[in-house]
């Protein structure tokens, strides 16, 4: 791939607006919006749904599968396998 078409390589802040959490970082990726940032800059801002900051992984909120309950319910329903 010829130098002239690689996409620009540059700072952008990644903003999750339902966390109110926002980071820099440098990307390829565009945005027509802007976002002045901590260090007086002004950089393309680009919105994502979910970060680190509200996905269920890493916030530890996730929900546990009671897997005891489910084989308990599937063999109260089918019976343990006793044909």
């Amino acid at each position: 791939m010829q130098q002239d078409e690689q996409p620009e390589y540059r700072p952008v802040v990644f903003r999750d607006r339902a966390a109110g959490f926002a980071f820099l970082t440098r990307s390829t990726a565009g945005s027509d919006q802007t976002i002045e940032w901590d260090d007086g800059n002004t950089y393309p801002v680009v919105d994502v749904e979910i970060s680190s900051e509200s996905h269920p992984f890493f916030t530890g909120k996730a929900r546990t599968v009671d897997t005891e309950g489910r084989i308990a319910r599937f063999e109260r329903r089918y019976g343990d396998g006793d044909a």
